[in-house]
């Protein structure tokens, strides 16, 4: 690969990582609050890029071979071509966020208690997430999801259905720390009007209530915790599927 094709890689490569930077796409592979600092790496990739052809066309250096000194021709190594891999991908391929698939093969999230959990936002039903809901009815067991008379809220979250303990459906979102590569399945068990002839996968919004039944995930052990469904419809991908 010579200097030119270098520098015409390094604009692709960036162009994509842009491209994917300003529309929803990098919220597949990160977090949100990466954005800018993809479209910064991207922008400078475009500038290498700009600048290596610039420099090539003024020195006239467009050939695949090139001098050691020693009077004879060497080929540029041609493994630079494999830059175009992730430029392809990130142009003609969209994967999915991670799902249900990847949820199955990862063991619930290992969660971390609160000293205090605040009070449920204001509503009837209180939205809450998966991790949040979670969280509460694991380590304060439905505690701080009970009203001013000590009755449990009615709350409602989103998540996608994937397998769970003894071959039922679980609602299920994917934490992530920094990108996909790390990221864990939150996991809560249903009970009440389950969801019903949908498949892993589909996106659900649940209404329910704090339930006291608790499972165990048979990957890795760890206490899944229930909510007593009252009612649930489907709903497309929110834009952000990672918690």
């Amino acid at each position: 690969m010579n200097r030119l094709a270098q520098g015409v890689v390094l604009i692709l490569l960036g162009g994509a990582v842009v491209k994917a930077s300003v529309t929803d796409m990098y919220l597949r592979y990160v977090r949100e609050w990466m954005q800018y600092f993809l479209i910064a790496a991207g922008a400078v990739l475009i500038i290498a890029g700009i600048m290596t052809i610039i420099y090539d066309l003024r020195h006239g250096s467009h050939v695949d071979d090139h001098d050691h000194g020693d009077d004879k021709p060497h080929k540029e190594p041609r493994v630079g071509w494999l830059l175009i891999a992730p430029v392809l991908g990130l142009l003609l391929v969209a994967p999915p966020a991670l799902g249900a698939f990847a949820a199955g093969q990862s063991g619930s999230a290992v969660l971390q208690a609160s000293d205090l959990y605040p009070p449920l936002p204001e509503g009837d039903p209180a939205d809450i997430s998966v991790l949040d809901y979670a969280t509460r009815g694991i380590f304060d067991k439905g505690e701080s999801m009970k009203d001013t008379k000590g009755s449990y809220r009615t709350v409602r979250m989103t998540g996608f259905l994937s397998a769970g303990p003894n071959g039922e459906q679980v609602v299920t979102r994917m934490m992530l720390s920094c990108c996909a590569a790390d990221a864990r399945p939150i996991k809560v068990g249903m009970t009440g009007r389950i969801p019903e002839g949908l498949g892993n996968d589909q996106w659900v919004e649940l209404v329910g209530k704090y339930t006291t039944k608790t499972s165990v995930d048979p990957v890795n052990n760890q206490t899944i915790t229930y909510i007593d469904i009252a009612e649930w419809r489907k709903i497309d991908p929110p834009r952000n599927q990672y918690e």
